[in-house]
């Protein structure tokens, strides 16, 4: 059950990573525990470099054309690293965010639009569809991004049982910088 946990040096004490709820199931005492946290963040920050670097087309999904919101200085940053976003926003739709037309769903953005990854600005409770709707109608699609404060386990496991990576609770300016 803990075979890739060989991989993790041998931490000192103080050093244990325990990252509950979700490891409080598994049933190992907590050096192990925190062993397999480790890991997990590893495999994680492992992932999150090869998206950095692979990512091309970003679809965002509540990007604000206000200059202040973080969804702006995410486009931005993104759009620095020549990375193309596409902005999503109902509220804005056939008006122009950062040099980019602002469409009203993902399903209207070209399907040779060739969105990679989707970042989604929005609500926990309001996930589920928007990812729904990425699985439908993008079909170059990898990964589906959850800002900070933003998770949905039961869309995550659709979006991974499609082979769709899903990154949730964490934002591509702050990792993306680390990786690239």
């Amino acid at each position: 059950m803990f075979g890739s946990l060989s991989l993790v040096p041998r931490l000192a004490p103080g050093q244990i990573l325990d990252r509950a709820p979700f490891l409080c199931k598994v049933d190992a005492p907590s050096w192990q525990r925190g062993r397999l946290a480790l890991q997990i963040d590893i495999d994680q920050d492992e992932r999150i470099a090869q998206i950095a670097r692979d990512t091309k087309v970003v679809a965002m999904v509540g990007l604000s054309p206000n200059e202040a919101r973080p969804s702006w200085g995410v486009a931005r940053y993104l759009q620095s690293q020549g990375i193309r976003v596409i902005p999503v926003n109902p509220g804005h739709a056939g008006s122009v965010i950062l040099d980019e037309q602002v469409y009203a769903s993902l399903a209207d953005i070209p399907a040779d639009a060739g969105v990679q990854m989707v970042d989604i600005f929005r609500r926990s409770e309001a996930v589920g569809p928007i990812v729904d709707e990425a699985l439908a109608h993008m079909p170059d699609l990898k990964v589906i991004w959850l800002q900070l404060g933003v998770r949905d386990d039961a869309a995550a496991s659709r979006a991974r049982e499609r082979g769709v990576e899903m990154i949730q609770d964490r934002c591509p300016k702050i990792e993306f910088p680390r990786h690239i």
